[in-house]
């Protein structure tokens, strides 16, 4: 992994996502390496380079301490084309001086986030008058988790994250997406009662999108599992009903147990 370290020049971007009015990323580039990451597309990058760099913005806890106090106070999303909890996080330790900076204006938060890091800063976030936590968990099924998302912390990691925040008393949900294509109608109903069981309040759900390069990233990721490339292969590109009816069952399921779901699709 290279890593370097950067300086930047502002801290806050204004951000177009639903619910967010500012996005902050300490990092770019991701550790993660998921093999269906929308961020090079984003960042207009070499999908080959993503998940083998980290750049360090060194000096954005400082950046953002005097920015703050000039802008409107809003949502932040922490953080939207990087994970502010990759493993590098340990050590920088910068997201967590941004959420210092943050709270002494109490701005609201919305973080997502793939690691059980996150749960470090439990101090921190539970002290906002109004912050979230959404873990993102894309399949409850480890062994496919770990051939496309393979630096990122377990499922089981991720929904003891939910527990515990929840547990605190801090808003909880899970970014059910990009769903991985091997799941079935048959398995909506288990995969929203672990996530209410564990303590979501509100869950995302998203397909899988092939944004350029996604599908050959992917597909090197899973040529050797011939059962989940195939199903990958026949769901994504030859069962175009695939997404509709998923959809529609989860949409049903989470009205039958009364939870949230915010329709990404």
């Amino acid at each position: 992994m290279k890593t370097r370290r950067i300086t930047c020049k502002t801290a806050l971007s204004p951000s177009a996502l639903p619910g967010l009015d500012y996005s902050l990323n300490p990092y770019r580039g991701c550790e993660h390496n998921c093999a269906y990451c929308y961020a090079p597309n984003i960042l207009k990058m070499e999908r080959e380079n993503w998940g083998n760099f980290v750049d360090v913005k060194a000096n954005i806890p400082l950046v953002l301490s005097k920015e703050i106090k000039k802008k409107k106070r809003g949502v932040v999303g922490i953080s939207t084309v990087t994970d502010p909890y990759q493993p590098i996080e340990k050590k920088y330790k910068l997201t967590r001086y941004c959420l210092e900076q943050l709270l002494k204006h109490d701005f609201p938060i919305s973080i997502q986030t793939k690691s059980s890091l996150v749960t470090r800063d439990m101090d921190i976030v539970s002290k906002f008058s109004d912050s979230e936590v959404i873990i993102s968990i894309t399949t409850l099924d480890d062994n496919e988790r770990k051939l496309l998302e393979p630096n990122s912390s377990s499922i089981e990691e991720r929904l003891d994250v939910v527990s515990k925040y929840a547990d605190a008393g801090v808003k909880t949900g899970v970014f059910f997406g990009p769903i991985y294509p091997t799941i079935s109608v048959d398995d909506i109903p288990k995969i929203i009662d672990t996530f209410i069981t564990y303590g979501a309040s509100k869950i995302w759900i998203d397909s899988l999108r092939l944004k350029m390069g996604v599908w050959g990233s992917i597909k090197k990721n899973i040529f050797k599992n011939q059962k989940m490339y195939k199903i990958f292969s026949k769901n994504v590109f030859g069962n175009k009903e695939y997404h509709k009816v998923l959809r529609n069952e989860i949409l049903k399921i989470g009205g039958e147990k009364n939870i949230k779901i915010v329709d990404a699709f």
